[in-house]
């Protein structure tokens, strides 16, 4: 199977970080015909000018390959960090003291105390609380807090060195989701047109609204995906993911607030929920952590992939594997073959989802008539749905099927926004400039023209009687290619 027949074929999406081992033309043009569709601009590394390289070169790519691509603009959030060693490291030993002082130079630690840049962690632990250094490799006990001052005991030593993060077990740090570079980055992220903006470390909806009416303020359409790597966030998942447009699994900082076994649960639920309430959902965070300079991925790694999608995550991840590792071609490729083999199996075929609802809008009820009858009438080749807003064909990817849906619209940001959507292929097509009668005829044309189409498939279409105007899909038709 080429690459643009794999491509054709895979409905789960994949993401991939922008950085380093992308910024040769050559490779990134790679990346995009192996299967990636969202490309992550993280705002954690770099400055305005690197990520405005990459997205101008992504979208010059894109333009010659006749496609479209999402990028993300990934906020860096809240970074709670020891400041840094006099020795630039230290090792820590168990049971030994140690001590966070926040009004300590930040330049100055030693082995038996360093500062912290977040002056508000004093005020936001107790005694007994349990703070975990370098994503959890370092694990502390607070004895007590003394004015600014956590006096600690170690439990689990290692060696900590400059810079490392700082989590509490359980969540409970204060730390606003939003911070001024953030603000700053979101701004930056709307001049470069992003489709997408990650909001990193949200505790509430409220996190999230925030940063609906920063984007609103300044004029932009960019839609938000809310990462969940706080503990918090899961008491209150289904008012995130509603006042979301999408969200991310984000396992790294979940796992070490909330203990690396209890992430299995809690992703399959945020993936539940999140389709439940009509949201895409990516998977993110180590999945190929091996082939950051490894070519071949342990058998783990191709498990964890295959199981995000059985579970029909929109989405996954791959983070420093494509940014900086050495391998990023192939670790595209290794998730493209576990994506497509994971979707053989016929638990991500069909599904009776939503069979027991009812529905108080027309282009809902439509997209839900069409999966139900995509899925179960025989040898549906393609479902299209011609779409303004790209509303419609995420209601459809809401519902398990190996049946392609291509989206045709007229709107380019909609199009790169679709490109998230699992199952969904966004196509430009300006159904405005047809004539109404030859419509249905035009639009098969357009995919005959692409390869995806040929005479005697049988596909099915949803468009609303009134073009160009969005939610007005109140129609499906079904019919074999070559008999109009």
């Amino acid at each position: 199977m080429n690459q643009q027949t794999q491509r054709k074929k895979l409905l789960t999406k994949i993401v991939v970080t922008m950085g380093p081992a992308l910024d040769d033309p050559g490779v990134l043009r790679n990346i995009l015909t192996a299967g990636a569709s969202v490309f992550r601009a993280n705002f954690s590394h770099g400055v305005a000018a690197d990520h405005e390289k990459r997205i101008t070169i992504l979208r010059e790519i894109a333009n010659e390959l006749n496609t479209e691509v999402a990028v993300l603009a990934d906020l860096q959030g809240p970074k709670i960090r020891v400041t840094q060693f006099i020795d630039q490291k230290i090792k820590l030993k168990e049971n030994k003291h140690f001590c966070i002082d926040t009004a300590m130079d930040p330049t100055a630690g030693t082995e038996e105390c360093v500062g912290t840049e977040y002056k508000a962690l004093a005020e936001d632990v107790k005694a007994d609380d349990i703070l975990l250094l370098d994503d959890g490799k370092i694990v502390l006990s607070v004895i007590e807090v003394a004015n600014t001052k956590i006096h600690c005991k170690v439990l689990v030593g290692g060696v900590l060195s400059n810079n490392k993060g700082i989590n509490r077990k359980g969540g409970g740090l204060s730390a606003p989701a939003l911070t001024e570079k953030d603000r700053e980055d979101l701004k930056t992220a709307l001049t470069l047109n992003a489709d997408y903006i990650a909001v990193s470390f949200p505790r509430s909806a409220q996190d999230i609204i925030e940063a609906r009416n920063l984007i609103k303020a300044a004029n932009g359409s960019a839609k938000i995906i809310a990462k969940i790597e706080r503990a918090e966030a899961i008491a209150v998942i289904d008012e995130i993911i509603n006042a979301s447009d999408g969200v991310m699994v984000a396992r790294g900082d979940l796992a070490v607030e909330i203990g690396d076994a209890e992430v299995p649960a809690v992703q399959k639920h945020i993936i539940q929920r999140s389709r439940a309430l009509n949201k895409p959902v990516i998977t993110a965070t180590q999945m190929l952590e091996s082939m950051i300079s490894c070519p071949v991925p342990t058998r783990a790694e191709v498990s964890d992939v295959a199981n995000a999608v059985l579970d029909t995550t929109d989405a996954v991840m791959l983070s420093a594997e494509t940014a900086s590792g050495d391998y990023p071609i192939q670790a595209v490729e290794t998730m493209v073959r576990a994506a497509l083999a994971a979707e053989k199996h016929p638990i991500a075929h069909a599904s009776m989802d939503r069979i027991e609802c009812t529905f108080s809008q027309v282009d809902e009820a439509i997209a839900m008539a069409t999966m139900f009858t995509a899925n179960h009438l025989d040898h549906i080749k393609a479902i299209i749905s011609l779409t303004e807003s790209g509303t419609t064909p995420l209601w459809m990817s809401r519902i398990r099927s190996h049946i392609p849906i291509y989206a045709l619209s007229k709107n380019v940001s909609t199009e790169r926004k679709i490109a998230l959507y699992r199952g969904v292929f966004p196509i430009h097509f300006d159904a405005t400039r047809c004539d109404r009668s030859l419509l249905n005829k035009e639009i098969v044309q357009e995919l005959e023209n692409r390869g995806i189409l040929t005479k005697g498939d049988k596909v099915i279409i949803t468009k609303g009687d009134m073009l160009g105007i969005n939610g007005r899909t109140n129609s499906m038709k079904i019919f074999e290619v070559g008999t109009l």
